[in-house]
Order: C-alpha cells, then sequence, then structure tokens
C-alpha cells in the first residue's frame, strides 16, 4: 500500500513539472506581445511613410511628364499655323466659337489657323479611272480651351480641350462639301484693312451648327483663380497675354477659368505664341486644399510650371 501511494505521488509531481515546462504563461505572453507591439509599430508607420512619399513623388513625375506632353503636342501644332489671333481678336470671334454661352467654365486661350495636311486627299483620274491619289492641305481652325466645369469625370483641377474644324477637299465641289466639318467657313482676305482687321472679322457658317467637339488633351491642370496675394496674375515680357485678367469684354478671363495654369503670349504680326502651362499634381493626392500658393515654398513642386515658344509658319498675305 505504501508503495503505491509513493508511486502515485511522484507521478503528480512529474505531471505538474510538465505542465509547468510545457507553455508559456499569461505574463510571458504579454510581455512578449508588447515586444511584438514596440517593433512592428515604428515598421509599419516607416513602411506607410515610405509608400506615402513614393505617391507624393508618382503624381509629380506623372503631372511633369502630361504637361510636357501637352506642351510638345501643342507647340507642333502651333509651327503650321498661318495666323494666331491677339486678345482683340479673341474678343472679336469668340462668340463664333463653341461654349461662347458658358465663357465662366471654359475660355479659348489660344485661337489659330493652319494649314492641315491630308494624305491621299486628292483622287487622280485617267478619265472616269481613278487611277492614284495625291497629298493636299486645307485650312482649319483650332482652338485650345482652358477648361473647369466641375465635371466628376476629371479631377477637381482644370483641364485643356482642343477643338478644331476644317475645310473640304477634293476634286469637285460635291467632295469638298462633304468632308467639309460642319460650321467651318473660311476667312475672307478680300475685305478692307490689314491682316489681323480681315481676320478678326471670321465668323462661322451660321447655317449649320458645329459637330466636333472639344476634345480633352491634359487633365490636372492648375485651377486657382487669381488674386493679388497668394496667386497673382502674370505678365508678358514680349506679346499680348491671352487671357486678360483684369478688365471687361471677351477677352479677359472670368469666373473658374480666372487662373493663370494656361496662358499665352501672342505676336500675331509675327506669327509667334509663347505658350505657358501649370500642372497641379496636388489635385492627384488629395481632394481639398490644392490650391497654388507663392508663399508656400513646400507645395510649389506640386505645380510643375512649363514654357515654350513656337514661330507658326505665317503663309497669309494681303494687299
Amino acid at each position: 500500500m505504501k508503495l503505491l501511494t509513493w508511486l502515485l505521488s511522484h507521478q503528480l509531481k512529474i505531471s505538474k513539472v510538465k505542465q509547468k515546462t510545457g507553455g508559456f504563461t499569461l505574463i510571458e505572453l504579454l510581455v512578449g506581445l508588447l515586444l511584438a507591439f514596440l517593433v512592428i509599430t515604428p515598421l509599419m508607420g516607416f513602411m506607410i511613410s515610405i509608400m506615402e512619399n513614393d505617391r507624393k513623388e508618382q503624381a509629380k513625375t506623372n503631372t511633369e511628364q502630361e504637361i510636357k506632353a501637352a506642351l510638345d503636342y501643342i507647340s507642333r501644332d502651333l509651327q503650321q499655323a498661318v495666323y494666331i489671333y491677339d486678345s482683340e481678336g479673341i474678343a472679336e470671334i469668340r462668340d463664333q466659337l463653341p461654349k461662347s454661352d458658358n465663357k465662366t467654365q471654359f475660355f479659348p486661350v489660344l485661337v489659330f489657323w493652319k494649314r492641315q495636311y491630308i494624305s491621299g486627299g486628292l483622287a487622280v483620274k485617267s478619265g472616269a479611272t481613278t487611277v492614284g491619289n495625291d497629298d493636299t492641305f486645307v485650312y482649319s481652325l483650332v482652338a485650345y480651351y482652358i477648361i473647369n466645369d466641375g465635371d466628376s469625370t476629371w479631377s477637381k483641377a482644370a483641364r485643356i480641350g482642343r477643338f478644331q474644324i476644317s475645310n473640304g477637299y477634293g476634286s469637285t465641289e460635291t467632295e469638298i462639301n462633304n468632308t467639309r466639318d460642319a460650321g467651318f467657313k473660311l476667312f475672307s482676305l478680300q475685305d478692307e484693312g490689314d491682316l489681323k482687321t480681315k481676320m478678326n472679322k471670321w465668323v462661322k457658317n451660321s447655317s449649320e451648327a458645329y459637330t466636333q467637339d472639344i476634345l480633352p488633351l491634359v487633365d490636372y491642370i492648375d485651377q486657382t483663380t487669381t488674386d493679388t496675394t497668394t496667386n497673382p496674375a502674370p505678365t508678358c515680357s514680349t506679346g499680348d497675354m491671352i487671357p486678360k485678367y483684369s478688365g471687361s469684354g471677351d477677352s479677359v478671363a472670368t469666373g473658374n477659368v480666372k487662373t493663370r495654369g494656361f496662358y499665352v503670349c501672342v505676336d500675331s504680326d509675327k506669327t509667334v505664341a509663347e505658350v505657358h502651362l501649370r500642372g497641379n499634381a496636388l489635385a492627384r493626392i488629395q481632394s481639398n486644399n490644392i490650391n497654388f500658393d507663392k508663399d508656400n515654398t513646400s507645395l510649389k513642386m506640386y505645380f510643375p510650371d512649363l514654357t515654350s515658344r513656337v514661330r507658326g509658319i505665317g503663309f497669309l498675305f494681303t494687299q
């Protein structure tokens, strides 16, 4: 009996030892969790900071690349210009252009006539048989707009849109009329006055409504309206500035489009335009407080500012 009691007592002692060495106490688990928290939390914060900085850098890079691509496109387009309208011309013809009924959200900053190359536009015939095609040129009217209409499809910044209408081409009047854009009417050089006066008298084909749309070129253009403190209006060292930021009339930007995100300095006599674009990368990373402030140096890097000076071919002459 004593032997049996001793064996049971010995077995209980062994069992208690095994239970003690086979796991962790509650205090040990809590200490382990605390240490893990102290190590992981700074690492998580560091990773989040890296990801946030990378997102900001990517926003700046993408915006600058898109602004540069847009400026290159506009510059190539302008190289074919035969006449560029100054602010007086914009005021004269603005009501002939699209969105003239929505002037606080659409402004035609850069408007010009260009020679449009048409590959294979003319049929070459031998008798009644077409034996080939020749290239030709037509005149086109081009307008680049600054747009800020609150369309949720786009960002909360402004954007630039492009409008173009072209004359028709072909060997017969029927072919020319069939390929001409609705609303197009060629300028006349037969009126009295100098070239500028004649070009400012242009009117659209009043019997036709436009069917061409203003197509988007680039988004995330700075929408900050100009003021006398944080975002003063720009100036042109040479040429005539479009839009105007003070005064009255159709050459003056008003409402949402009174921004220096897109403006030009034009010399109509020399067919030269200096194009200025300013992007807004801040609108890519946050929804509020996205305005430019010249006194906030830490935010200036989010507003890339690019310029290009372009001379058109300027082939128009008048008596």
